[in-house]
């Protein structure tokens, strides 16, 4: 017995246990190498004609045994011979296939896609096999010969017995694993199954260029008998075929004019387990330093657990057609995370496991190419297609929000322009250009207003006010929105050039602003005049109404443009009602500030004329039952929640 050339059982041992991480790939592995040997019989057969090879005899065999407990991979490839098999076999980390596609490097892409590259692919067999015997005959050799090992003591390599290729033309490789026994934490008895193999094969290799066949379990219709009845009922019988097993030809590597749109979908449909077309699809190429194929799918309805903290985002990524990684989430970002589809590339330098990937500039650059082909698609149908695009947004525009949000605004002028909101002046969804076109001459700011119901926004007083003065407001409905805009603080306009009658407009940055701030200035001259003067006629009383409602309020003031509106609560600062109530269903709500709240009062309305004739007849009880009335009252105009119903409830009854 020969001991493994590196003279090292713990880096065997290694190679076994540590490098992968998944043991159902030993599969994937071993049918790279049997590609490999294919992909080299086929590229000799094209320099030498005289081979007599027929490309389309050549295929990837998959058996199993169940009582003898072993799988076999078979190909009919280029083989090895007694030398290669000790060397190759014999030598942790050298690669047979690796050598060969550097001595034929300027033929890699579509006369050979060599795999292989560190030569421990496999040694994984090891992680489900107790002994691993390899029989191979090289193209023109006269006789087989057979390498073994149980992965421990070493291997040996001797000459094949009969009936182990021993025809002139059995040149080929089989690779047969006795697996070890299962156990409840080695399941092994899963590869010992036709259902096993072919999900294994599905999963990681489905297009591997060349044919994978194995016997498959068919049913099929008896032949109805001649003497049969009018009564007879058809029987079936089960029967096994040899079946190619692999789709082979990845669509993605199909140009877009060779595949339709049905074809698309069911392949979406299939591979990523939804019921729906997807919205869009993405198909591009890109060629250069880094090549690589990408379908990318934009779903037409959300999944269950898309804002769970159990989803996972996430392409695909294969490498020559065998799949590296079922979900590579640094594809994508995570405002995107709901994208779905595939990235193919020969040149994407992979760890020694193929697991992973070692240069991270390579997934940078395939990513930020994804993300602007998602972005353009995006806009693409925002543009054109209105009613696809508002689904669209329903579905995943909370996720867009939050990228703006979670990059503290530096991805605002990227994904701004994608944003939809609720015009409460137009009644429909519109985009921030969409607002800032239709803004009045004179309006310098974007207001908006958050809460949880639309329609209860659009009635509040504040928004009300807005639209009295010619302004539009956006109701913003979504948890994220506030916080949202409080990292944009502004929407960047280009520069427009003159055109016909329109003059010509500079870049601009255009403030948002929330109209419950009390900072926020919408009223005329002469409301605020009016404001003004009752503000100075009763100081006293507003400093008497903020000491009965006892701390609930920062300050009281009176302010202009309310209407037939008594009173309404407003905040100063970054912290809005929406945003507080929004925290504190958090859960750290005990830590989160609070928002300055300002008690606004309408000096035009008769209310506070009751308050002036309180505060005249020293009336204090009166006072602060006014007060705490029209405090609360405010609160629930806003949507908010009151600290203490029952005494609200009280007070009405008192003043009833």
């Amino acid at each position: 017995m020969k001991q493994f050339k590196t003279e090292s059982k713990k880096l065997l041992d290694l190679m076994i246990n540590s490098i992968y991480t998944n043991k159902e790939i030993f599969l994937r592995e071993l049918i790279s190498n049997a590609s490999d040997a294919l992909d080299k019989i086929s590229f000799e057969s094209l320099t030498h004609p005289e081979m007599g090879i027929d490309p389309d005899s050549l295929a990837i065999t998959l058996s199993f045994d169940r009582d003898a407990r072993t799988v076999t991979v078979s190909d009919n490839g280029i083989g090895m011979s007694a030398e290669e098999l000790d060397r190759n076999l014999g030598t942790i980390a050298h690669s047979g296939s690796e050598q060969y596609k550097e001595a034929n490097a300027e033929h890699q892409g579509d006369e050979l896609d060599i795999i292989g590259q560190f030569g421990v692919g496999f040694y994984s067999s090891f992680m489900v096999a107790d002994d691993v015997r390899v029989v191979s005959r090289a193209y023109g050799a006269d006789e087989a010969n057979v390498w073994e090992s149980d992965g421990v003591k070493g291997y040996t390599v001797s000459p094949a017995g009969p009936g182990e290729r021993d025809g002139a033309d059995d040149h080929g490789t089989d690779v047969i694993l006795h697996l070890r026994p299962s156990t409840d934490e080695d399941e092994t008895d899963r590869f010992l199954s036709e259902a096993g193999l072919r999900d294994l094969v599905e999963r990681y290799s489905n297009y591997v260029r060349h044919p994978i066949k194995m016997m498959v379990t068919k049913s099929r219709q008896k032949p109805k008998p001649a003497d049969a009845g009018d009564d007879y009922k058809p029987e079936y019988e089960t029967y096994q075929e040899l079946d190619t097993i692999n789709s082979m030809t990845p669509i993605w590597k199909k140009r877009r004019s060779e595949v339709s749109d049905e074809d698309y979908a069911e392949f979406y449909k299939s591979t990523f387990h939804d019921w729906a077309d997807p919205e869009r699809t993405i198909s591009f190429h890109a060629e250069g330093a880094l090549s690589y194929d990408a379908l990318l799918f934009i779903p037409s309805q959300a999944p269950f657990d898309l804002y769970s903290k159990d989803y996972e985002k996430g392409l695909a990524l294969y490498s020559s057609n065998v799949m590296i990684q079922e979900k590579c989430a640094d594809l994508v970002p995570d405002y995107y995370n709901f994208v779905r589809g595939v990235v193919d590339s020969p040149d994407i330098t992979l760890n020694i496991s193929r697991e992973t990937l070692q240069h991270d500039s390579q997934l940078r650059s395939i990513a930020r190419r994804v993300e602007s082909k998602v972005t353009s698609e995006l806009e693409d149908m925002r543009d054109n297609d209105r009613e696809a695009y508002e689904r669209f947004f329903a579905n995943f525009g909370r996720g867009i929000k939050f990228g703006i949000y979670s990059s503290y605004g530096t991805k605002a002028d990227e994904l701004g322009d994608l944003l939809l909101f609720w015009s409460a002046k137009q009644g429909k969804n519109v985009t921030l250009k969409e607002y800032v076109d239709a803004m009045p001459e004179g309006q310098d700011k974007i207001f908006y207003v958050g809460g949880v119901d639309r329609d209860v926004l659009a009635r509040s007083p504040k928004v009300a006010s807005a639209l009295d003065h010619g302004y539009d407001v956006l109701l913003c409905t979504q948890d994220v929105d506030e916080f949202m805009f409080q990292f944009m603080r502004s929407y960047h306009v280009d520069e427009v050039e003159a055109e016909g009658d329109e003059p010509a407009k500079p870049a601009r940055d255009i403030e948002l602003a929330n109209v419950t701030s009390a900072d926020l200035d919408l009223a005329t001259d002469e409301e605020k005049e009016a404001a003004k003067k009752a503000a100075d006629d009763n100081k006293e009383l507003l400093s008497a109404v903020k000491d009965a409602l006892d701390g609930k309020v920062d300050d009281v003031r009176t302010a202009a443009g309310m209407g037939d509106v008594p009173a309404t609560v407003a905040t100063e600062g970054p912290i809005s009602l929406e945003m507080e109530r929004v925290a504190q269903q958090g859960p750290d709500a005990d830590q989160m500030p609070h928002a300055r709240r300002v008690l606004q009062l309408n000096g035009e309305h008769p209310v506070f004329a009751k308050l002036v004739a309180a505060k005249e007849a020293g009336d204090t009880d009166r006072l602060a039952l006014y007060a705490s009335i029209l405090y609360d009252q405010a609160l629930l105009v806003e949507g908010m929640p009151l600290a203490d119903p029952v005494a609200f409830a009280r007070n009405v009854t008192k003043l009833m």
